[in-house]
């Protein structure tokens, strides 16, 4: 049994991803991990709210309560997607920034063992994806797998 990865946020697009990486899953009887994102900036924010509500009710919080979060939060999103779907689905939760989002993709791909990776792509024009660079492309030139790319 092989793995995969779907890297998600709360979007419309995403679930159009997650159900498609799903029905992958199931025709090959593979598992899934849900890499979930958190933006670095709204992290830090949210730390510093929780140390702030620590300092006034005079409690030491501990941050892994908003990785908590955001696993329910993934774990919320894939139940109303797939429902009672039979496909084993693993969260995992990335903090981090848009720019380093791909290697953070690959590592957890690495970590996870998986042999596929299911991300949404921009649908940026072939100049300003050379220009700019983007996530999906990176994933694909460095990822030694199974690769689909869902374009927005």
């Amino acid at each position: 049994m092989t793995r995969g990865l779907v890297s998600l946020e709360a979007t419309d697009a995403h679930r159009d991803l997650l159900a498609e990486a799903a029905a992958s899953a199931r025709g090959s009887d593979d598992d899934l991990v849900v890499l979930w994102h958190l933006d670095a900036d709204k992290y830090d924010e949210d730390v510093t709210t929780l140390e702030a509500v620590g300092r006034i009710e005079n409690v030491e919080y501990d941050h892994s309560s908003i990785v908590d979060g955001a696993t329910a939060k993934a774990r919320s999103f894939v139940t109303d997607v797939l429902g009672d779907s039979d496909v084993d689905v693993q969260i995992a939760v990335s903090v981090g920034s848009e720019d380093d989002r791909a290697e953070r993709v690959l590592d957890a791909a690495a970590e996870h063992d998986c042999g596929h990776v299911f991300v949404l792509g921009d649908s940026r024009s072939p100049t300003g994806k050379a220009v700019f660079g983007d996530f999906a492309q990176q994933v694909v030139l460095n990822f030694e797998g199974y690769t689909t790319v869902r374009t927005v």
